[in-house]
């Protein structure tokens, strides 16, 4: 990744534990994507609009363009993240020149007045962008349109090491009774996985890291905890501000969400091993930026009764429309195939387990949350909370086609 400071940084993954907070189960959401649009707009924000972004954002207005363009370069050089980031205005709102200079290229667009063609425009732009994993702007252009903000985010990785589909089927929790589409792996990295207590509870936190730096955690709360507690957690878990126990050091018994360390029979002995199960899921969201005004800074801004940015117009202006959509998938990441096989083989006995060894048993089978961390920088790329996991593919045979990735 390219440069990007830990004060930057640490404002963004701040957006992100404050924005968990305020969202629904079941959601996704990418503060980088939000993030550098706000400061542009505050950089040509006066008044109240540009104290309350200020205050959104963690810094002073007049340092914001520099600090967007140092994040947007920074997400430009993560491998496998497509960022779509975007700000339109009408054709006949005359833009300073200055303030639309600062803008990175492809960040800025226009739009006329057929709207119909400029809404497919900007569609054709997200798709492109987020390789068709979002197919369209979440808005709508209209005639009072003039200004449109709005994000889309999609991240890919492989993992290093795949998992094994292997059905899950939970036997407490909201998902119990159900049969899912799990994932299974075992690895001799215990330390991969770790509990940290906070004043909301105990969270269980797995990295399971990908192929090209990025790394995705999941998190698992005490029940009683929130979504947004949860992924606060792992926010401060991810910036080394909570202290995480890890595998290796923990002692016997249950010791975290989720988290067990027990002696099982060997064969033969070995080093302590990681045992994950969770599942497969894909989380999409829509965000309407303006009802959640006070957390973004654009109370003030959106504002239609007066002009809010002359440093970016002389016309009175104020924010219409600022969305964002954004997919997450987690699977096996690999190619997957269906084949049904016979052997016979003569009786053997069964194995002598002569000896014990220590297994870390991590278990994701009720909701959790899930953060997709950028490794050398530890800016937050994604966080999402899942509560509705795939179910288990049905194979019919003969023709089956193994489950989507």
């Amino acid at each position: 990744m390219s440069k990007v400071t830990a004060e930057t940084v640490r404002r963004v993954n701040g957006l992100t534990a404050r924005w968990a907070q305020a969202l629904p189960e079941g959601t996704v959401f990418s503060a980088p994507g939000v993030w550098p649009l706000l400061a542009f707009l505050a950089d040509g924000a006066t008044g109240p609009a540009r104290t309350e972004l200020s205050q959104a954002l963690g810094l002073p207005a007049d340092q914001a363009a520099g600090a967007a363009r140092e994040l947007l370069a920074a997400l430009g050089a993560v491998s496998g993240l497509d960022a779509a980031l975007g700000l339109w205005t009408h054709h006949a709102l005359a833009l300073r020149e200055e303030w639309r200079a600062g803008l990175p290229a492809g960040t800025y667009g226009v739009f006329g007045d057929d709207l119909v063609t400029a809404q497919e425009r900007l569609d054709v732009w997200a798709a492109e962008r987020t390789g068709g994993l979002v197919e369209r702007m979440p808005v709508t252009l209209t005639r009072d349109t003039r200004l449109v903000l709005a994000g889309a985010l999609a991240l890919r990785t492989t993992w290093r090491q795949p998992f094994t589909e292997l059905p899950l089927r939970p036997d407490a929790g909201p998902w119990q009774g159900r049969s899912l589409r799990g994932l299974h792996r075992r690895s001799v990295r215990p330390d991969r996985v770790g509990v940290t207590g906070t004043p909301d509870g105990f969270v269980t936190a797995l990295t399971v890291p990908g192929d090209n730096g990025i790394d995705v955690h999941l998190l698992l709360g005490e029940e009683r905890m929130t979504p947004g507690q949860v992924l606060a957690a792992g926010v401060g878990i991810v910036a080394r501000a909570l202290p995480l126990t890890v595998g290796g050091s923990l002692p016997h018994g249950h010791v975290g969400p989720g988290l067990y360390v027990e002696q099982q029979p060997a064969v033969e002995p070995g080093p302590p091993v990681l045992d994950v199960r969770t599942v497969v899921y894909e989380v999409r969201a829509d965000h309407d930026l303006l009802a959640l005004s006070d957390l973004f800074g654009l109370t003030s801004a959106s504002d239609t009764r007066g002009g809010h940015f002359p440093g970016v117009s002389a016309s009175g202006l104020a924010v219409g429309e600022a969305r964002q959509s954004a997919v997450a998938q987690f699977g096996a990441l690999g190619f997957r195939a269906a084949a049904v096989t016979a052997m016979a083989a003569p009786y053997g006995g069964a194995p002598q387990y002569r000896y014990e060894s220590t297994v870390v048993r991590a278990v994701y089978d009720r909701p959790f949350g899930f953060l997709a961390v950028d490794r050398d920088s530890r800016l937050v790329l994604a966080a999402g909370w899942v509560t509705d996991p795939a179910p288990e593919a049905v194979v019919s045979f003969p023709g089956a086609v193994p489950p989507a990735l």
